[in-house]
């Protein structure tokens, strides 16, 4: 009872200290350094066995998941459409993973589309007549949009790290991911109507909520421009440019390190009610939270954390219970 009460008469100031101490922007952590974990020998994950993606343990509580067809530049094939959704799915029920970060195999993140592999099913859909071969397309591109849908629905924050080219399908992909990083080489570009279509797949629905800017974006999807790293950094498509591929995903791994230390109740419970308050209103928002939290807050990672912080011990050094 006494600890407790000492934790609660801390826990004002404390919160006075998080709010105003000042943010880093190099994220300087007492954390070992990436470049290490980078240099080692991946690991790759049980359970996810995948044609087109690898999935590997880049550290504690860290999955790195690959566009791993570089010798295609990442073109997104059939296989590819299927396993995101078998992949995040998995993930989402890890309770050993608390982040993800996400990155291209080879020379560029991804060409988008695999048109070569998918041609037949999308230029050449099954039906008898006109009604239903749109019944098919219908399913068919919902079966699409939930390869990236999965990304923005498991509660594991999701780092996207791109370097090079990111096209077309690239674009829908690392929108629905929570955080952006690149590499000065990067490039984007919304390609759907250079290829006769609309993009159909969450880069029309979701990029006009992530940069805030409707002009941009109707501009860029309709001319098919690349937009450079540095116009991705200021339309807020980006949060970070780095000078190169290394450099970029050593400072990913890291964000991802740092996140890795906090509660998992804390950090999913953020990631869930940001996407939710998104597409509500900020009555619904509030009222969404005000429910979650009336359970949410009877966990002892509060308590742990608060602990932490007077006893001034770093979060990694806290252990949390598995979610």
């Amino acid at each position: 009872m006494a600890a407790a009460m000492a934790v609660s008469r801390s826990l004002r100031s404390l919160l006075i200290r998080r709010v105003m101490a000042p943010t880093l922007p190099g994220l300087s952590l007492s954390l070992r350094p990436l470049s290490s974990i980078a240099q080692a020998a991946p690991r790759d994950a049980p359970d996810h066995n995948y044609e087109s993606l690898r999935v590997t343990a880049a550290q504690k509580h860290i999955l790195h998941v690959q566009l791993n067809r570089p010798e295609k530049r990442n073109a997104m094939n059939r296989a590819f459409w299927r396993e995101m959704v078998e992949c995040f799915n998995k993930i989402a029920q890890d309770p050993d993973c608390r982040a993800v970060v996400i990155s291209g195999a080879g020379k560029l993140f991804t060409a988008g589309i695999d048109l070569m592999d998918m041609a037949s099913e999308i230029l050449q859909p099954q039906g008898d007549d006109v009604a239903r071969t749109s019944w098919y397309l219908r399913s068919l591109i919902s079966k699409y949009q939930e390869t990236f849908s999965v990304i923005e629905k498991c509660p594991k924050p999701v780092i996207a790290a791109i370097h090079g080219a990111c096209v077309g399908a690239g674009v829908d992909l690392i929108t629905a991911c929570d955080i952006r990083y690149c590499a000065q080489d990067a490039f984007f570009q919304v390609k759907e109507v250079d290829i006769g279509l609309a993009a159909d797949v969450g880069t029309l629905q979701r990029l006009p909520k992530v940069i805030g800017n409707q002009s941009l974006v109707n501009e860029l999807a309709f001319t098919c421009r690349k937009m450079m790293a540095d116009e991705a950094l200021g339309s807020g498509l980006v949060s970070r440019v780095f000078p190169d591929e290394v450099q970029m995903l050593d400072a990913a791994f890291t964000l991802a390190a740092e996140i890795s230390t906090k509660s998992p109740v804390a950090v999913q419970s953020t990631k869930i009610n940001l996407v939710y308050s998104r597409n509500h209103s900020v009555a619904e928002g509030l009222n969404y939270a005000a429910t979650w939290n009336m359970s949410m807050l009877q966990t002892q990672d509060i308590v742990k954390s608060v602990q932490a912080a007077v006893e001034k011990k770093e979060l990694k050094n806290v252990t949390f219970s598995k979610l």
